[in-house]
C-alpha cells in the first residue's frame, strides 16, 4: 500500500481522513484542491494542472485527495489502494456548511486548499454536495468495481468504519 486514492462527496472527510493517514504513515499527501485552485478561487489552466498531475501519480508513495472526475482513470491506474467515502448526503452538506461556520467563527485556515480561497456560504458548492450521489454515485462505484481484483478498495459509509479503516491501513 504505496499509492492512495481518497474519493467522495465534499464534506464527507476526505482531506481530514487524507491527513491522518498522513500522520500515520508518513507519505507525502496531495490535496487535489491545493494544486486545482487559484487564490479567489480561480481555476488553473487545464494543461498545468494535468502537468503537476502526471507528476503526482510518478510518484512512488501518495496519499491524494480529490475527486476532479476528469482526471480519475490516470490516479485509478496509478493507485494500488482506493478509499470511497460514500456517505449520505445529509452528512456531507452538514459537515460543509459547519465547515464554513466554524472558519469564520474561529478564522481556522484550511491546509487542504489553497491559501486566499476562503470558506464562504457558495449555493453552487452546496447543491453539488446536494447532487454528488446522484449525478456520480453509480458511477463511480462501477468503477471502483471495475478496479477491485488488482486494488484494494474500501467503501467506507459512516465514521465508525471510517475509525476501523484508518486503524487497519495503519497496521499493514
Amino acid at each position: 500500500m504505496k499509492r492512495i486514492l481518497v474519493l467522495g462527496c465534499g464534506g464527507a472527510g476526505k482531506s481530514t481522513f487524507s491527513k491522518e493517514l498522513h500522520k500515520k504513515l508518513g507519505y507525502e499527501l496531495i490535496h487535489l484542491d491545493c494544486h486545482f485552485w487559484l487564490p479567489g478561487w480561480e481555476m488553473i489552466e487545464k494543461e498545468k494542472f494535468d502537468s503537476m498531475l502526471d507528476d503526482f501519480v510518478s510518484r512512488e508513495e501518495w496519499i491524494m485527495d480529490g475527486n476532479y472526475s476528469r482526471t480519475i482513470d490516470k490516479r485509478l491506474d496509478r493507485a494500488d489502494t482506493v478509499v470511497y467515502f460514500d456517505f449520505p448526503r445529509w452528512r456531507c452538506l452538514y459537515n460543509a456548511v459547519m465547515r464554513m461556520v466554524k472558519g469564520k467563527l474561529f478564522k481556522k485556515e484550511r491546509s487542504d486548499i489553497t491559501a486566499g480561497c476562503e470558506e464562504k456560504f457558495d449555493m453552487e458548492f452546496y447543491r453539488w454536495i446536494w447532487n454528488f450521489n446522484k449525478n456520480n454515485r453509480a458511477g463511480n462505484l462501477a468503477r471502483l468495481e471495475q478496479v477491485k481484483e488488482s486494488k484494494k478498495v474500501y467503501i467506507v459509509r459512516n465514521y465508525r468504519q471510517k475509525r476501523e479503516l484508518l486503524e487497519t491501513i495503519c497496521r499493514i
